[in-house]
């Protein structure tokens, strides 16, 4: 209704029959939207000097801070056959409670006396170390007899060694002096027959003399005799000490001989018996792995091997548990150009998926549902996803995660930095440059630096 011909309709209209036409008439809507312009822009215009927390949002999902709480696999350490299985999918098992029940599958292990038969095995050489012991020990007293016994001839051959040398003496004096009674018996043979021959003395005296020269010559020969015969008798002592030094020597070598092969034999019969032992061990821990069992407390999620009489192999999976107590943590993605704004002990606010919440990523102080979280570490090599892994552990000082909370959830985090203007944000992310972060200085106290100074 501009009113700009001259021709109007209104005039030809009964405003009393149409009276919301005429409540229009009525209004100044240019001057109320004018107004409306004008606070709507002052609203804006201080809406701009608002505070705002520069953050930054990843998504991540619920863990735990030790890795002895997370879920973990059961093994089997041998080869077998599935018998008897004592849990299920769901149930709530202690450390040491039994899980399931293997078989022997393998022909070396198939004997069901193997136990026994390798302790009788075991005893048995175990007997034989202890005879090869008492044979040393009996051939140790049969060296030191015979050493003894040596030691004794030795001394006895040595003492007629020396008998022979004295009666060498003996023998050698009396030869001296017979050699010396024949020169006294011939020189007076001779006066006698010269005596004779110029007939002072008789025939008979001159026999006489001749008689005594041959007993002298006979002792003399005899004496000469006895001396050889005891220089016979010190070459036969001292072969005899010389045969007794070998005879006592050969003994006692082929006596020790035979207690080292006897060592030998014992040594070689100990390594069997250790090797007895460690197969004995071996065969007895082995069989305790028959029974798997528990690691910890916890649940029983996945069985990934079923049935009975089902054949696993060795170090094969069998089943996945979950710990019953466990510190949950939030692992969440950050890109690599956020790294620099991080720190160990920083603030998080974080929202889980199934708890209803209302977030305001700008003014986390007034954002619903949201629970608190602080930095606990930061992985230094980055994911297969291209970003790096951080964990989140629960703030003390907040409100309690909640007690249904699952490893495994999803979650939304907001790492606060700086506060800031609105204006200043808006214009920082038309221009691409980075969040403005706090950094703890020397002091202990909170200093607000850009990320562009740092670098």
């Amino acid at each position: 209704m501009l009113n700009i011909s001259s021709n109007s309709s209104v005039r030809k209209l009964q405003n009393g029959k149409f009276p919301s036409l005429e409540k229009v008439e009525r209004m100044q809507s240019s001057r109320r939207l004018i107004r409306v312009i004008t606070g709507l822009s002052i609203a804006l215009f201080l809406f701009f000097f608002l505070p705002w927390t520069q953050n930054i949002r990843s998504k991540g999902n619920v863990t735990t801070l030790k890795p002895n709480q997370r879920q973990q696999s059961i093994h089997s350490i041998i080869p077998g056959r599935i018998e008897k299985w004592f849990v299920q999918e769901g149930d709530n098992v202690k450390k040491g409670d039994t899980i399931l029940y293997l078989t022997e599958v393998k022909d070396d292990y198939l004997d069901p006396d193997l136990l026994s038969n390798t302790e009788q095995q075991l005893k048995a050489k175990e007997m034989s170390v202890n005879s090869y012991m008492e044979k040393i020990k009996a051939l140790d007293n049969q060296i030191d007899a015979l050493a003894l016994t040596g030691r004794l001839k030795l001394e006895q051959a040595e003492n007629k060694l020396k008998q022979a040398y004295l009666k060498i003496k003996s023998d050698s004096m009396d030869y001296q002096a017979a050699q010396i009674n024949f020169q006294v018996a011939e020189e007076q043979f001779k006066r006698m027959e010269k005596l004779y021959e110029d007939g002072l003395k008789s025939l008979t005296d001159l026999e006489k003399r001749k008689l005594t020269l041959q007993k002298a010559q006979a002792e003399l020969i005899s004496y000469e005799n006895k001396l050889l015969t005891s220089k016979n008798e010190v070459l036969n002592a001292k072969v005899e000490l010389t045969s007794i030094k070998s005879q006592y020597r050969d003994e006692v070598a082929k006596s020790e001989s035979q207690k080292y092969t006897a060592l030998s034999n014992m040594y070689d019969a100990e390594a069997v018996v250790t090797k007895l032992q460690n197969q004995y061990m071996n065969y007895s821990v082995r069989s305790g792995l028959y029974y798997v069992t528990a690691p910890q407390d916890g649940y029983i999620i996945r069985t990934v091997q079923s049935g009975i009489g089902e054949t696993i192999k060795e170090g094969e999976e069998i089943l996945t548990i979950m710990p019953a107590s466990y510190d949950l943590a939030i692992a969440m993605y950050v890109q690599p150009i956020d790294i620099p704004l991080l720190e160990i002990g920083q603030h998080v606010r974080t929202q889980f998926d199934g708890w209803p919440a209302i977030v305001f990523s700008g003014w986390p102080n007034v954002s619903y549902g949201t629970y608190g979280g602080t930095v606990y570490a930061i992985d230094n090599y980055i994911s297969d996803n291209g970003k790096y892994r951080v964990l989140v552990a629960p703030d003390t000082n907040d409100v309690p995660w909640p007690k249904a909370l699952r490893v495994g959830a999803g979650s939304t985090s907001m790492l606060l930095l700086k506060d800031v203007p609105i204006w200043y944000e808006l214009w920082r992310k038309i221009n691409g440059f980075p969040p403005d972060y706090y950094k703890i200085n020397d002091n202990g106290n909170k200093e607000k630096s850009a990320a562009t100074d740092e670098k």
